[in-house]
């Protein structure tokens, strides 16, 4: 165990997102210390005490033992059963100010990058254009404020990057406190 931590296709650096990081703390589900946890959000009715290890949450275990889910489905439409259960189910979730959603693209739900501020944003022209499009459309008309808004995220408000597992094109969301 060790030797590696599982991949997760969407979210594949978990350890860069903050959402799993050293730890000596034992799992809730297999009461083992694989010096790895998982630090974001977690929802169900149960009582869990303690965080979960990657192990546990890859292969299922956690999410099946405690009737939960590590993100919500909101935004997953138009994607198979399989892919929604592995997003929901398999998947660590990632920390947001707002409840956080996965974004879709070709069909398939996209990979989870990380939080970004406009510079990092910048870098991924199509990602900020479309978040650019996705804003005005929620009612920011005003191509002054907008545009003072995204320049300033990293300040009060941010944007969750992702990548099209299928042809690799950058999506991003804005969340603010």
């Amino acid at each position: 165990m060790n030797d590696g931590l599982p991949f997760f296709r969407y979210h594949p650096d978990p350890l860069a997102s903050g959402s799993i990081r050293a730890s000596a703390e034992r799992c809730a589900c297999c009461s083992r210390s694989t010096g790895w946890i998982y630090t974001a959000t977690f929802y169900t009715a149960h009582e869990v005490r303690g965080p979960f290890c990657p192990w546990c949450i890859a292969d299922g275990s956690a999410a099946e033992r405690f009737a939960g889910k590590f993100t919500d489905s909101y935004g997953l439409d138009g994607v198979s059963e399989d892919v929604l259960h592995e997003v929901t189910r398999r998947t660590p979730g990632f920390h947001s100010w707002q409840d956080p959603h996965w974004l879709v693209h070709c069909h398939d739900a996209a990979a989870f990058v990380g939080e970004v501020g406009y510079t990092e944003l910048a870098a991924h022209p199509e990602a900020l254009d479309r978040l650019r499009a996705d804003m005005r459309m929620e009612g920011w008309h005003d191509e002054n404020q907008l545009e003072h808004f995204l320049n300033h995220l990293g300040e009060g408000a941010t944007a969750m990057l992702f990548r099209c597992t299928v042809c690799g094109v950058h999506l991003a969301y804005v969340d603010a406190s």
